[in-house]
């Protein structure tokens, strides 16, 4: 999923190894396609903008680092002629932008040339369908493939109450967070992520979302009974991300009352626009969401390796 960015790509003998940046691969010499620099910020945004919500992960980190490799940690393929047609993201997670076919198969030969340097395939359906079918046949069988996660917005406060014990988590709190992210992400991703290094990395991400003032929680008596993050933010919109109620406080309304007091925040503090995506099979989150005012705006699909 886009917002765990603390998961890496598995070696052969199963230990999660690093995302490394090769500036000089001959790949990005294929036919249309290109890496792209901070040259090319003025054509890129505007290629974001066409699509504030869907885009939100990748603008989120550019208009935080730019576009230069080793800064943003991840490499940006382009596809065009003296325009801009499409583009990629190319690091932990390989997310396509825009959606004309052409450019995604020029970017899954570019990928299939590399080999697979990510953990997973995410983004707008239309965009992840023909990277992975590209990739199928050279990349291996998946963890799992979520064909389907519909896309939520909202630009609206909840029509629901909201939970006023659900509130920013302090930096001193963070070892009572952590467990429940690490239980949220084992359960939503199916591994757990605490890699090879103790879970330091997923430590960090953690904390810098605490210090950033962007990790929610309601913790009675030490323990975490809901939680939730906005884990991408750029100019136009938010991303809510690890929605997650504590097993034995579930079906009480909480989920509900937490995340509409996650969204109000959201709305008045952070963004204009509040976005997720969901699987479409988790129907009691969906129903929260439904509840909470947000509304399908497209679909996104995630390939888990």
């Amino acid at each position: 999923m886009i917002g765990s960015a603390g998961v890496r790509a598995r070696s052969r003998n199963g230990a999660r190894q690093p995302f490394v940046v090769d500036y000089a691969d001959p790949v990005l010499k294929l036919a249309g396609v290109r890496l792209l620099d901070d040259r090319d910020l003025p054509a890129v945004r505007e290629l974001l903008a066409a699509d504030p919500i869907g885009n939100c992960f990748v603008a989120a980190r550019i208009e935080a680092a730019g576009l230069t490799p080793w800064r943003l940690g991840a490499e940006v393929w382009g596809y065009g002629g003296a325009g801009l047609e499409s583009a990629c993201y190319s690091g932990v997670n390989l997310v396509p932008i825009g959606t004309a076919t052409p450019a995604m198969l020029a970017f899954a030969e570019q990928a299939r040339r590399q080999g697979r340097r990510c953990s997973s395939i995410v983004g707008l359906v239309e965009g992840v369908r023909p990277l992975w079918e590209t990739l199928r046949p050279y990349w291996g069988r998946p963890r799992e493939v979520r064909s389907r996660q519909p896309l939520l917005a909202t630009t609206m406060v909840p029509p629901v109450p909201a939970d006023p014990a659900v509130r920013r988590v302090r930096l001193d709190e963070l070892d009572i967070l952590l467990p429940a992210c690490v239980a949220m992400f084992t359960e939503e991703v199916g591994v757990s992520p605490i890699g090879a290094d103790g879970g330091r990395a997923y430590r960090q991400r953690v904390c810098d979302l605490v210090r950033a003032g962007r990790a929610f929680a309601r913790i009675e008596a030490g323990e975490v009974v809901y939680k939730a993050e906005v884990g991408a933010v750029c100019e136009r919109a938010c991303q809510i991300q690890g929605v997650w109620v504590n097993p034995r406080w579930r079906s009480q309304g909480l989920g509900t009352a937490g995340t509409a007091a996650v969204v109000r925040d959201a709305l008045r503090n952070v963004a204009p626009m509040v976005s997720l995506y969901v699987n479409d099979f988790n129907l009691p989150a969906r129903a929260i969401y439904r509840r909470c005012g947000f509304t399908e705006v497209g679909t996104y699909s995630t390939v888990l390796f």
